[in-house]
């Protein structure tokens, strides 16, 4: 009896079969017909938000929340924030509940933003004295100056979202939900309020619903996956978020398990490279399975030799070999480096070189290079995507993606190259290996 106690301590989020309808009429006259109706017909259809969805948190988990537009993500953050009734089922929060559900939800645009920080704390259910006690950290946090004092319906979107998550991230929390506000704060606020929910994950829960894949595998536990009001699938953010950008790009739910076999040997690094190739056994890939890679590798140009560990100046190669299945008119192969929070940092394919592929015919293998002189980054881990599609830029088909085929460690004492977006090597060349 007291173990079932303890169970129900640490779930802050107790969600059972939660659905909510919504009735959609064609035309506004359509509900007065069906109020009217002696017959009772219906003149509505119902969609279906949310749809039997079952869910716990526990306390200290931080869940990310994905899904294409449409899919009910806000909707169950609605409910679970007590906004929303759900139409069946039961939603359960064992702790104090804070939302930035929308920019400036619960605002009132005529006051001033102090006279809104008690509207809220009142809205939220806080006493006057408590906010009093909050009210140094609120001002502090939100650093919008003397604005605090005029209407809020001159603040930019900016300031709006400083002074919500202000609000809400100083009252102590013991569920914090987000949805997708902080997307209009700039790069510092972020990091501060990125670093705030850091602290409420050591005592509470924090939902995060962002389309910031490097944000949620940086700070999530367990990703949610939602999908025409439903739970599609849940788990670790490194293996949902990977099949989650194949879905949003090329409208794939289901990948494939991939083994590439690359023998890779570094001397005086065996333990790192069995660490690198753990992270290859684990590499996914989609595409259509006209074709698949058998190999892939980083070849130091100057040694002849392979490696995954790396530095700024370095001539390297990635080099592979791809079976064809079925031939493949309009080739385009192209890779990705990423960082570790899963942001693109250098992407080329032979469409940017301008290189010109004969078809690849059914049947063979080939064995082709992309050579560059790596560029100065930051030191860590890194890893590589590898792809062939077919057709144009534009208008292309994937035949294999592999998401992380090789896990690379840069080691460079000198100063990586800053830059907005992603970095292009000079000079890279995509050459046949005979």
């Amino acid at each position: 009896m007291e173990q079932e106690v303890l169970v129900l301590e640490e779930c802050l989020i107790d969600i059972q079969d939660v659905t909510k309808i919504y009735k959609l009429y064609k035309q506004p006259m359509d509900r007065v017909k069906e109020v009217l109706s002696l017959t009772q017909k219906k003149y509505h259809k119902n969609f279906y938000a949310v749809d039997k969805v079952s869910l716990s948190v526990k306390r200290g988990e931080t869940v990310g929340i994905i899904g294409k537009n449409g899919s009910g993500k806000s909707t169950l953050l609605k409910m679970i924030a007590g906004v929303l009734s759900p139409t069946e089922g039961k939603v359960e929060v064992n702790g104090n509940v804070s939302a930035l559900l929308e920019l400036g939800a619960g605002f009132n645009g005529d006051l001033s933003g102090l006279e809104n920080i008690y509207l809220n704390g009142t809205l939220l259910g806080y006493s006057k004295d408590y906010v009093d006690k909050s009210i140094k950290a609120i001002l502090e946090f939100a650093d919008i100056g003397d604005f605090i004092y005029q209407p809020v319906k001159t603040y930019s979107s900016g300031m709006f979202v400083r002074l919500a998550f202000a609000i809400a991230i100083n009252i102590n929390p013991e569920v914090l939900i987000v949805d997708e506000a902080l997307s209009v704060g700039d790069m510092r606020f972020q990091q501060k309020c990125y670093r705030k929910i850091r602290e409420v994950k050591k005592t509470g829960t924090v939902l995060f619903v962002s389309h910031d894949t490097g944000a949620l595998a940086s700070f999530c536990d367990r990703i949610i996956w939602m999908d025409e009001g439903k739970i599609f699938k849940e788990g670790r953010p490194d293996k949902i978020l990977d099949e989650y950008q194949a879905f949003m790009s090329y409208d794939i739910k289901e990948m494939q398990s991939v083994t590439t076999y690359s023998n890779v040997t570094v001397e005086g690094q065996e333990e790192e490279t069995h660490d690198l190739l753990s992270g290859v056994t684990r590499a996914k890939a989609f595409g259509n399975g006209d074709g698949n890679f058998e190999m892939v590798r980083l070849i130091h140009s100057d040694t002849g030799k392979e490696s995954t560990v790396v530095a700024g100046g370095d001539p390297i190669s990635i080099d592979f070999k791809i079976n064809i299945n079925k031939t493949v008119d309009m080739p385009i192969f192209g890779f990705t480096l990423k960082d570790a929070l899963g942001n693109a940092v250098i992407v080329s394919n032979t469409h940017f070189e301008k290189v010109h592929i004969s078809p690849l015919i059914e049947g063979n293998t080939y064995h082709y290079q992309f050579q560059m002189v790596f560029p100065h980054l930051r030191s860590g881990k890194y890893s590589l995507d590898i792809a062939l599609a077919t057709g144009t830029y534009q208008a292309h088909e994937q035949i294999q993606w592999i998401n992380d085929a090789l896990v690379i460690v840069v080691k460079d004492p000198q100063p990586y190259q800053e830059g907005r977006g992603y970095l292009v090597p000079k000079d890279i060349k995509f050459c046949p290996i005979q």
